[in-house]
């Protein structure tokens, strides 16, 4: 049955390019961006596929990150929040936890520290008792045209945010999650199918997907799923905060959708990745690409 619009009520009608030129300093915030993303603030209706859970998620203070918190949520997990240093965004992520009835514990600091992922462990299993749902989702990206304009530091910092982290993390959690228990790893098609702009991130996404493949055999006696999200173009402050004004005007318009993606438009993998029902899934990629192959 259609709707008076002529469309389906199971459509939904996201923004499209062009949009403003629009840049912002790194790592950037969603306050700012026109269109405002879609997080699921006012479209997620949960149905307890996570109840009673525990979830950690890094970059959860906006993007990907602050979509999957909300869904999370509002299907009946506590959620651990651990971003860099975007306090503002990440106390209204907070806010809509503990909107949801669940508690929120917000965690800031620089993950390409060994010793704060291990802190980050720490916290939450002293707030909570355990950790059911690792999501390693936090990530840092730039553009440059030219190899050299790549610095050493540029890219030993990609590398050290990007994946470094996934292994502290996944390597301190792992002792505090029982048989049941998932870790997500969000990759990228840039994994299958590089930028060279992007050079350094898609290194490192190629690295998440393969870390991804041998943690999910290491794990599997454990009872431990492991997979991973490779989103096509998202529209995340990583975007304004990376890219020219330009670029960002036109950004997605290359892939079939002729758009990004809302980080809302994701949510839907991680919690299938993370629920229970999906207990023989693990070693996976789910590309959510908006019609672009993945293969």
């Amino acid at each position: 049955m259609s709707s008076p619009s002529g469309k389906s009520p199971r459509y939904r009608d996201y923004p499209k390019p062009p949009f403003p030129e629009q840049t912002q300093e790194l790592p950037g915030s969603f306050k700012p961006m026109d269109p405002p993303p879609d997080h699921g603030e006012q479209s997620w209706r949960g149905a307890g596929r996570l109840e009673g859970s525990v979830a950690l998620i890094t970059g959860g203070d906006s993007g990907i990150g602050r979509a999957v918190a909300i869904a999370f949520a509002r299907e009946g997990a506590d959620v651990a929040l651990s971003f860099l240093k975007e306090r503002e965004d990440a106390t209204d992520t907070a806010r809509l936890v503990t909107e949801s009835g669940r508690r929120c514990l917000q965690i800031a600091g620089d993950i390409a520290d060994p010793a704060h992922c291990r802190e980050i462990v720490e916290k939450v299993v002293a707030e909570f008792g355990r950790i059911d749902i690792l999501v390693n989702n936090a990530a840092h990206q730039d553009t440059f045209e030219t190899l050299d304009a790549i610095s050493d530091e540029e890219w030993q910092r990609t590398f050290a945010v990007n994946i470094h982290a996934m292994f502290y993390l996944a390597k301190a959690a792992v002792p505090h999650m029982q048989p049941g228990a998932a870790i997500i790893n969000t990759a990228s098609i840039n994994a299958d199918a590089p930028n060279p702009g992007l050079l350094a991130y898609a290194t490192t996404k190629g690295a998440i997907q393969n870390f991804t493949g041998g943690l999910a055999q290491l794990l599997a006696e454990k009872g431990i799923r492991v997979n991973c999200v490779a989103p096509g173009p998202v529209w995340t402050p990583l975007i304004p905060a990376s890219m020219s004004g330009e670029k960002t005007s036109k950004f997605g318009t290359n892939y079939p959708m002729k758009r990004p993606a809302q980080p809302v438009e994701l949510a839907s993998a991680y919690v299938m990745l993370a629920e229970p029902m999906s207990s023989y899934v693990s070693g996976a990629t789910v590309a959510v690409t908006g019609g672009k192959p993945l293969i």
